[in-house]
């Protein structure tokens, strides 16, 4: 068994700063890249940042240069530092590792269950 946890969501007030993690756990042998989503209320769950197994790292137009995503491989965990929060930030935020090799050598793609970002203005 696979699984990803979210924590450190929360309500912060808008200019803010928040950083959610996301740590992997189970049988695990290696992860591939990884990524947050964010879901608002009413609207499609979106692509906010990537990072693959070396460091490159995607963002969203939206968060360029407010948000920076990073992970300890050593520690299966994925961040999501997030500055300058805006009220149109406010989502439930969800990690994603698109592939998990686990120690039997099966291929996985794992969702985390996700936490809550409210961003007050």
């Amino acid at each position: 068994q696979v699984q990803l946890v979210e924590s450190g969501g929360g309500l912060v007030q808008a200019g803010g700063s928040l950083r959610v993690s996301c740590a992997a756990s189970g049988s695990i042998f290696s992860i591939g890249s990884m990524g947050w989503y964010r879901q608002a209320p009413g609207k499609q769950r979106d692509l906010v940042a990537t990072i693959t197994s070396g460091g490159s790292t995607n963002y969203v137009d939206s968060v360029k240069g407010r948000f920076t995503i990073s992970r300890d491989n050593a520690k299966n965990t994925v961040y999501l530092q997030m500055n300058s929060l805006k009220p149109e930030d406010t989502a439930v935020y969800y990690c994603k590792a698109d592939w998990v090799v686990t120690t039997t050598r099966t291929y996985l793609e794992r969702w985390g269950q996700g936490t809550l970002v409210t961003v007050s203005s």
